[in-house]
């Protein structure tokens, strides 16, 4: 029986107020992860298990960002590799952080962390690399620069970077191929230009790299994999008309919508293993951050506690309880946000 909606047949008074819960939308509480001394604003990227959350923390008034972990109720500087700006794309079970940032040269180049230290893991040749996920066993994904100055997808694993190639992109820096995500097996998700100039999502697993599919369109870009191989992203309607967020499992690829209707657009970054789906969307001339969930796309912003000072206009991540991480202002400041399910 399904509760929703059978209600009218439910005598007693307790029972309909259970069901009345269950029926409800999840709701929220918010927590401002705020800033370091002199600076003034956050962002946060990633969540793992735990809710330790990483992004970057910096000034606008001096263009500088470092990297940070949140944990226990507290925000640490990471610093950077020595250059005026970092940020942190991926935090694993043990706390570990990837992410890229500027080294004395103010070249961009991709890190592990390390005990509170952030590791330069190298490029493909090309003298640039930038990290965006990461898993449980440390292993790394981002793009780094070739020696043909090529942006190609990589893997860093037990102090490797290897090149996943492309699904025949032509060379040149004008072509960004990358991976974005990689889930405790190793199956990485990313996207890739193909040898007409069109780019496509991809997954890749044990040397082969396949591409997602399209809402009908041409074009699509993979952001985020959950251990069931489920993936997320933006995608093209037929004609390219529009784009929205994705959900693709197995071969079934199904439009999330947008916030504003189908005219708008839509973005996937985060997913979990219960195929929950976050992410952003325009909606009246700005960004809403979003959940998909139950087949509906909701705006968090009417899922958090009214007069909450609060617009949430991005989410990047959601761990398996739920809890999902993004940035917004709070009472005009811009700040990186944990949200947590109650």
């Amino acid at each position: 029986m399904n509760l929703c909606t059978s209600l009218p047949r439910l005598a007693s008074v307790l029972l309909l107020a259970a069901a009345a819960s269950l029926c409800a939308a999840q709701t929220y509480t918010v927590t401002d992860l705020g800033t370091l001394s002199g600076d003034d604003y956050s962002v946060a990227r990633g969540v793992n298990a735990t809710g330790e959350v990483t992004g970057a923390v910096g000034s606008d008034r001096n263009n500088t960002s470092d990297v940070f972990i949140y944990s226990a109720g507290a925000m640490t500087s990471l610093g950077t590799l020595g250059g005026n700006s970092g940020v942190g794309n991926g935090i694993n079970a043990s706390g570990q952080v990837a992410g890229y940032s500027t080294n004395a040269s103010l070249a961009y180049r991709a890190f592990i962390s390390s005990g509170g230290t952030l590791i330069d893991i190298g490029d493909l040749g090309g003298g640039s690399a930038v990290a965006y996920g990461i898993n449980d066993a440390g292993q790394v994904v981002g793009s780094a620069v070739t020696s043909n100055g090529s942006n190609h997808p990589f893997l860093y694993s037990d102090g490797t970077m290897t090149d996943l190639g492309t699904l025949g992109s032509p060379s040149g820096n004008l072509y960004w191929n990358s991976a974005q995500g990689v889930n405790e097996s190793g199956v990485v998700v990313g996207t890739s230009y193909t040898a007409s100039g069109n780019f496509r999502g991809f997954t890749w697993s044990n040397g082969k790299m396949t591409p997602l599919g399209t809402l009908g369109g041409e074009w699509s870009e993979g952001y985020a994999i959950n251990n069931k191989g489920q993936t997320t992203g933006i995608a093209y309607t037929k004609g390219n008309a529009e784009a929205h967020a994705f959900l693709q499992s197995g071969n079934k690829i199904t439009d999330l919508g947008a916030l504003g209707g189908p005219l708008f657009v839509s973005w996937g970054f985060g997913i979990n293993d219960s195929g929950v789906v976050v992410g952003y969307s325009d909606f009246q001339e700005t960004y809403h951050a979003f959940v998909y969930r139950g087949g509906k796309i909701l705006d968090l912003n009417k899922l958090i506690p009214t007069g909450s000072g609060w617009v949430l206009i991005q989410a990047f991540g959601i761990n398996n309880a739920g809890q999902i991480v993004g940035e917004g202002t709070h009472n005009g400041l811009e700040h990186g946000f944990l949200l947590t399910p109650q």
